[in-house]
């Protein structure tokens, strides 16, 4: 795909604090759920701004169905909800032509940005050194890889796994994140179906397996 430059303000002072960096960087953080992606992101926002750099959050389909980064050890903070007709680099141009400066973006939940949204956070790094730090899940319930994802995992300058382990309910490393309905593990069904994974927030919700349970559909003895 060819960047469309006209989308690009030539020349933007407020792009980016350019400062004594390497340039700026597309970087992606992926896990399993539970294994603290968006306390991440929110820690990651943090200790950028408090070296006065400014900022942009953005989330999809959050946990808590709202405009939020929030994560399950209870920390939060507003973000901006990505839609599909979201176009990122006028979002940024939009801050550009209010006079506030966009150092970096903060783009959680970036496993369900669209392509051509991945392909548009290429351009702001590229173009105009605004560091993008994405973070999400790789796979779905299917164990197939997000096209989101993908692209991050194609394009982006540094790819980090998260070491915080998850575990299985048989004490190994869960690596998969499996969809249960009703009590079975599913294979079928919509990419996106927005659920946690406490057992008890509705029909619908997740389990992180090992790869052994998650092929064998095994939920465990408390399922």
């Amino acid at each position: 795909m060819t960047p469309d430059d006209s989308a690009l303000s030539p020349v933007c002072p407020a792009a980016g604090d350019r400062r004594m960096r390497d340039g700026a960087q597309l970087k992606f953080f992926y896990g399993p759920m539970d294994c603290g992606k968006s306390t991440l992101a929110l820690q990651m926002n943090y200790n950028h701004a408090r070296q006065g750099r400014r900022g942009l959050m953005l989330t999809r389909y959050d946990r808590s169905l709202g405009a939020r980064v929030t994560s399950r050890i209870g920390l939060s903070r507003e973000a901006i909800e990505v839609t599909d007709e979201l176009d990122l680099r006028a979002l940024v141009r939009r801050h550009w032509a209010a006079g506030s400066r966009v150092d970096y973006l903060i783009c959680d939940e970036a496993c369900f940005y669209t392509v051509d949204q991945i392909e548009q956070l290429v351009d702001l790094v590229d173009v105009h050194d605004v560091d993008v730090y994405a973070f999400g899940l790789a796979t779905d319930f299917r164990s197939e890889l997000f096209p989101g994802a993908r692209r991050l995992l194609e394009l982006a300058d540094e790819v980090s796994r998260l070491q915080v382990e998850v575990l299985c309910w048989c004490g190994r490393e869960g690596q998969l994140n499996g969809r249960v309905v009703g009590g079975r593990l599913t294979r079928e069904g919509e990419q996106v179906v927005i659920g946690d994974t406490a057992p008890d927030d509705g029909e619908i919700h997740y389990q992180v397996l090992c790869r052994r349970h998650y092929r064998a559909g095994d939920l465990g003895p408390r399922v």
